[in-house]
Protein backbone atom coordinates (compact mmCIF):
# COMPACT_ATOMS: atom_id res chain seq x y z
CA UNK A 1 0.00 0.00 0.00
CA UNK A 2 1.38 3.44 -0.93
CA UNK A 3 1.78 6.17 1.69
CA UNK A 4 -0.90 8.35 0.05
CA UNK A 5 -3.38 5.46 -0.17
CA UNK A 6 -2.77 4.53 3.45
CA UNK A 7 -3.25 8.07 4.73
CA UNK A 8 -6.39 8.50 2.65
CA UNK A 9 -7.82 5.28 4.10
CA UNK A 10 -6.88 6.35 7.64
CA UNK A 11 -8.31 9.83 7.18
CA UNK A 12 -11.63 8.56 5.90
CA UNK A 13 -11.88 5.99 8.69
CA UNK A 14 -11.35 8.59 11.40
CA UNK A 15 -13.47 11.30 9.79
CA UNK A 16 -16.40 8.89 9.51
CA UNK A 17 -16.11 7.90 13.16
CA UNK A 18 -18.71 9.44 15.52
CA UNK A 19 -16.12 10.77 17.97
CA UNK A 20 -13.67 13.63 17.45
CA UNK A 21 -10.43 12.61 15.73
CA UNK A 22 -8.00 11.22 18.28
CA UNK A 23 -4.55 12.67 18.74
CA UNK A 24 -1.30 11.30 17.41
CA UNK A 25 0.00 10.18 20.79
CA UNK A 26 -3.19 8.23 21.59
CA UNK A 27 -3.30 6.58 18.19
CA UNK A 28 0.36 5.67 18.00
CA UNK A 29 0.55 4.32 21.55
CA UNK A 30 -2.64 2.26 21.33
CA UNK A 31 -2.59 -1.51 21.44
CA UNK A 32 -3.37 -3.33 18.18
CA UNK A 33 -7.15 -3.55 17.67
CA UNK A 34 -8.94 -6.67 18.86
CA UNK A 35 -11.18 -6.80 15.81
CA UNK A 36 -10.72 -6.09 12.13
CA UNK A 37 -10.74 -2.33 11.54
CA UNK A 38 -9.43 -0.01 8.80
CA UNK A 39 -6.04 -0.45 10.56
CA UNK A 40 -6.42 -4.24 10.41
CA UNK A 41 -5.05 -6.91 12.75
CA UNK A 42 -2.10 -7.54 10.51
CA UNK A 43 1.09 -6.56 12.36
CA UNK A 44 2.77 -5.33 9.19
CA UNK A 45 -0.05 -2.87 8.53
CA UNK A 46 0.10 -1.75 12.15
CA UNK A 47 3.85 -0.99 11.94
CA UNK A 48 3.26 0.96 8.73
CA UNK A 49 0.65 2.99 10.59
CA UNK A 50 3.18 3.90 13.24
CA UNK A 51 5.79 5.28 10.82
CA UNK A 52 3.44 6.93 8.39
CA UNK A 53 1.18 8.53 10.97
CA UNK A 54 4.18 10.01 12.75
CA UNK A 55 5.22 11.50 9.42
CA UNK A 56 1.66 12.72 8.79
CA UNK A 57 1.32 14.43 12.15
CA UNK A 58 4.74 16.04 11.82
CA UNK A 59 3.53 17.61 8.57
CA UNK A 60 0.33 19.07 10.01
CA UNK A 61 2.19 20.35 13.08
CA UNK A 62 4.84 21.96 10.86
CA UNK A 63 2.79 23.05 7.84
CA UNK A 64 5.42 25.35 6.31
CA UNK A 65 8.15 22.71 6.29
CA UNK A 66 8.68 21.17 2.81
CA UNK A 67 8.89 17.39 2.44
CA UNK A 68 10.42 15.17 -0.26
CA UNK A 69 7.04 13.79 -1.38
CA UNK A 70 5.37 17.20 -1.70
CA UNK A 71 3.85 18.03 -5.09
CA UNK A 72 5.72 20.99 -6.60
CA UNK A 73 4.95 22.73 -9.88
CA UNK A 74 7.58 22.54 -12.61
CA UNK A 75 9.34 25.66 -13.92
CA UNK A 76 6.85 26.36 -16.70
CA UNK A 77 3.92 25.96 -14.30
CA UNK A 78 5.63 28.21 -11.77
CA UNK A 79 5.84 30.95 -14.38
CA UNK A 80 2.09 30.68 -14.91
CA UNK A 81 1.62 30.61 -11.15
CA UNK A 82 3.48 33.89 -10.74
CA UNK A 83 1.52 35.54 -13.55
CA UNK A 84 -1.93 34.58 -12.22
CA UNK A 85 -1.04 35.48 -8.62
CA UNK A 86 -0.02 38.98 -9.76
CA UNK A 87 -3.21 39.44 -11.79
CA UNK A 88 -5.40 38.24 -8.93
CA UNK A 89 -3.67 40.70 -6.59
CA UNK A 90 -4.38 43.55 -9.02
CA UNK A 91 -7.97 42.37 -9.38
CA UNK A 92 -8.39 42.45 -5.59
CA UNK A 93 -7.04 46.01 -5.46
CA UNK A 94 -9.46 47.03 -8.21
CA UNK A 95 -12.68 45.68 -6.69
CA UNK A 96 -11.82 45.82 -2.97
CA UNK A 97 -11.20 42.91 -0.61
CA UNK A 98 -14.84 42.46 0.43
CA UNK A 99 -16.18 42.27 -3.12
CA UNK A 100 -13.23 40.13 -4.16
CA UNK A 101 -14.24 37.52 -1.56
CA UNK A 102 -17.59 36.92 -3.23
CA UNK A 103 -16.50 37.27 -6.87
CA UNK A 104 -17.39 34.54 -9.35
CA UNK A 105 -14.83 33.38 -11.91
CA UNK A 106 -16.71 34.63 -14.99
CA UNK A 107 -17.19 38.05 -13.41
CA UNK A 108 -13.50 38.15 -12.52
CA UNK A 109 -12.56 37.47 -16.16
CA UNK A 110 -14.85 40.23 -17.40
CA UNK A 111 -13.43 42.79 -14.96
CA UNK A 112 -9.84 41.80 -15.74
CA UNK A 113 -10.47 42.11 -19.48
CA UNK A 114 -11.91 45.60 -19.11
CA UNK A 115 -9.17 46.94 -16.87
CA UNK A 116 -5.73 47.42 -18.47
CA UNK A 117 -4.34 47.75 -14.93
CA UNK A 118 -5.19 44.06 -14.38
CA UNK A 119 -4.86 42.56 -17.85
CA UNK A 120 -6.83 39.75 -19.47
CA UNK A 121 -6.01 36.17 -18.48
CA UNK A 122 -4.34 34.25 -21.31
CA UNK A 123 -5.51 30.85 -22.56
CA UNK A 124 -2.52 29.23 -20.85
CA UNK A 125 -3.43 30.92 -17.56
CA UNK A 126 -7.06 29.83 -17.85
CA UNK A 127 -5.94 26.26 -18.49
CA UNK A 128 -3.73 26.52 -15.40
CA UNK A 129 -6.72 27.59 -13.27
CA UNK A 130 -8.72 24.61 -14.52
CA UNK A 131 -5.83 22.22 -13.88
CA UNK A 132 -5.53 23.40 -10.27
CA UNK A 133 -9.29 23.28 -9.68
CA UNK A 134 -9.79 19.84 -11.23
CA UNK A 135 -6.91 18.09 -9.50
CA UNK A 136 -7.89 15.81 -6.63
CA UNK A 137 -6.66 17.58 -3.48
CA UNK A 138 -6.02 14.18 -1.89
CA UNK A 139 -2.92 14.10 -4.11
CA UNK A 140 -1.55 17.01 -2.07
CA UNK A 141 -2.42 15.36 1.24
CA UNK A 142 -5.60 17.40 1.82
CA UNK A 143 -8.46 15.06 2.77
CA UNK A 144 -11.44 17.40 3.05
CA UNK A 145 -14.44 17.03 0.75
CA UNK A 146 -14.95 19.32 -2.23
CA UNK A 147 -17.41 22.07 -1.36
CA UNK A 148 -17.74 23.96 -4.66
CA UNK A 149 -18.37 21.39 -7.39
CA UNK A 150 -18.97 23.89 -10.19
CA UNK A 151 -15.95 25.87 -11.38
CA UNK A 152 -18.20 28.77 -12.44
CA UNK A 153 -20.26 28.75 -9.22
CA UNK A 154 -21.83 32.13 -8.42
CA UNK A 155 -22.63 33.37 -4.92
CA UNK A 156 -26.11 34.89 -5.00
CA UNK A 157 -26.21 38.49 -3.75
CA UNK A 158 -29.53 37.95 -1.95
CA UNK A 159 -28.04 35.10 0.13
CA UNK A 160 -25.25 37.09 1.74
CA UNK A 161 -24.83 40.08 4.01
CA UNK A 162 -21.87 42.37 4.63
CA UNK A 163 -20.86 42.55 8.29
CA UNK A 164 -20.28 46.18 9.32
CA UNK A 165 -16.73 47.29 10.11
CA UNK A 166 -15.20 43.98 9.01
CA UNK A 167 -15.03 44.11 5.21
CA UNK A 168 -16.34 40.52 5.21
CA UNK A 169 -19.56 38.85 4.10
CA UNK A 170 -21.48 35.98 5.70
CA UNK A 171 -24.27 33.81 4.40
CA UNK A 172 -27.67 34.63 5.80
CA UNK A 173 -29.24 31.94 7.93
CA UNK A 174 -27.17 29.55 10.03
CA UNK A 175 -23.81 31.23 9.41
CA UNK A 176 -25.03 34.72 10.32
CA UNK A 177 -27.00 33.37 13.29
CA UNK A 178 -23.97 31.62 14.78
CA UNK A 179 -21.73 34.66 14.34
CA UNK A 180 -24.43 36.87 15.89
CA UNK A 181 -24.65 34.61 18.95
CA UNK A 182 -20.88 34.73 19.40
CA UNK A 183 -20.81 38.50 18.91
CA UNK A 184 -23.69 39.11 21.32
CA UNK A 185 -22.11 36.94 24.01
CA UNK A 186 -18.53 38.15 23.68
CA UNK A 187 -19.04 41.77 22.65
CA UNK A 188 -16.59 44.06 20.88
CA UNK A 189 -13.50 41.99 21.75
CA UNK A 190 -14.41 39.40 19.11
CA UNK A 191 -13.95 40.25 15.43
CA UNK A 192 -14.80 38.52 12.16
CA UNK A 193 -11.45 38.03 10.45
CA UNK A 194 -12.63 36.06 7.41
CA UNK A 195 -16.10 35.24 6.13
CA UNK A 196 -17.24 34.00 2.73
CA UNK A 197 -14.52 33.01 0.29
CA UNK A 198 -15.61 32.38 -3.26
CA UNK A 199 -13.58 30.41 -5.78
CA UNK A 200 -11.56 33.45 -6.94
CA UNK A 201 -10.59 34.42 -3.38
CA UNK A 202 -9.54 30.86 -2.59
CA UNK A 203 -7.42 30.71 -5.74
CA UNK A 204 -5.72 33.91 -4.62
CA UNK A 205 -4.95 32.61 -1.13
CA UNK A 206 -3.92 29.08 -2.10
CA UNK A 207 -1.85 30.02 -5.14
CA UNK A 208 -0.26 32.93 -3.29
CA UNK A 209 0.93 30.57 -0.57
CA UNK A 210 2.27 28.11 -3.14
CA UNK A 211 4.03 30.94 -4.99
CA UNK A 212 5.79 32.11 -1.81
CA UNK A 213 7.06 28.56 -1.30
CA UNK A 214 8.45 27.73 -4.72
CA UNK A 215 5.29 26.28 -6.25
CA UNK A 216 4.80 23.72 -3.45
CA UNK A 217 1.10 22.80 -3.65
CA UNK A 218 1.23 20.23 -0.86
CA UNK A 219 2.74 22.74 1.55
CA UNK A 220 0.09 25.31 0.64
CA UNK A 221 -2.68 22.77 1.26
CA UNK A 222 -1.55 22.24 4.86
CA UNK A 223 -2.59 25.82 5.67
CA UNK A 224 -5.15 26.70 3.00
CA UNK A 225 -7.79 24.55 1.36
CA UNK A 226 -7.23 24.14 -2.38
CA UNK A 227 -9.76 26.00 -4.58
CA UNK A 228 -13.16 24.32 -4.35
CA UNK A 229 -12.40 22.66 -1.00
CA UNK A 230 -12.79 25.58 1.37
CA UNK A 231 -15.64 25.44 3.90
CA UNK A 232 -15.63 29.24 3.79
CA UNK A 233 -17.56 28.79 0.55
CA UNK A 234 -20.42 27.08 2.40
CA UNK A 235 -20.70 28.99 5.68
CA UNK A 236 -17.68 28.52 7.95
CA UNK A 237 -15.91 31.67 9.14
CA UNK A 238 -12.91 32.83 11.16
CA UNK A 239 -12.96 34.93 14.30
CA UNK A 240 -10.27 36.64 16.33
CA UNK A 241 -9.31 38.86 19.24
CA UNK A 242 -9.56 42.58 18.57
CA UNK A 243 -6.09 44.12 18.36
CA UNK A 244 -4.20 40.86 17.85
CA UNK A 245 -3.68 41.33 14.10
CA UNK A 246 -1.97 38.46 12.29
CA UNK A 247 -1.69 36.65 15.61
CA UNK A 248 -5.34 35.69 15.14
CA UNK A 249 -4.17 33.18 12.52
CA UNK A 250 -1.72 31.45 14.84
CA UNK A 251 -1.90 29.48 18.07
CA UNK A 252 -1.37 32.78 19.88
CA UNK A 253 -5.13 33.13 19.53
CA UNK A 254 -5.61 30.36 22.12
CA UNK A 255 -4.03 32.63 24.77
CA UNK A 256 -6.61 35.40 24.32
CA UNK A 257 -9.67 36.30 26.42
CA UNK A 258 -11.87 35.71 23.35
CA UNK A 259 -10.72 32.09 23.03
CA UNK A 260 -11.13 31.48 26.75
CA UNK A 261 -14.69 32.80 26.73
CA UNK A 262 -15.53 30.83 23.57
CA UNK A 263 -14.43 27.69 25.37
CA UNK A 264 -16.33 28.52 28.54
CA UNK A 265 -19.54 29.23 26.64
CA UNK A 266 -19.43 26.13 24.48
CA UNK A 267 -18.71 27.76 21.13
CA UNK A 268 -15.53 25.76 20.52
CA UNK A 269 -16.63 23.58 17.62
CA UNK A 270 -13.77 23.94 15.21
CA UNK A 271 -13.34 22.44 11.76
CA UNK A 272 -9.64 21.69 12.11
CA UNK A 273 -8.76 20.37 15.56
CA UNK A 274 -5.19 19.64 16.55
CA UNK A 275 -3.93 16.51 14.78
CA UNK A 276 -7.04 16.36 12.61
CA UNK A 277 -7.14 13.95 9.69
CA UNK A 278 -7.88 16.54 7.01
CA UNK A 279 -4.17 17.14 6.45
CA UNK A 280 -4.52 20.69 7.77
CA UNK A 281 -2.78 22.57 10.58
CA UNK A 282 -4.59 23.26 13.85
CA UNK A 283 -6.96 26.23 13.35
CA UNK A 284 -8.61 27.24 16.64
CA UNK A 285 -9.93 30.41 14.99
CA UNK A 286 -11.99 28.58 12.34
CA UNK A 287 -15.65 28.21 13.33
CA UNK A 288 -17.52 25.24 11.88
CA UNK A 289 -21.24 25.20 11.06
Amino acid sequence: MTRRAFLKMTAMAILLAPAYPIGAEELLSADPPEEDTPFGRDQQVYSVADDQLKDYFFKVRNPDTPHPDDIILDKAEQQLLGAVVEKLARLCLNVGNGNFSTLGFDEALIIAGRQPFIGSFTNAELAFFEMIYNRDAHDYGFFGAKQVVAFLHVIAANEIIKIPQTGNYLFKGESLAKYSRIKNNLGDDVILTSGIRGIVKQFHLFLGKAHRHGGNLSLASRSLAPPGYSYHATGDFDIGQKGLGEGNFSELFTTTPVYKRLTEQGFVDYRYWRDNMFGVRYEPWHIKL
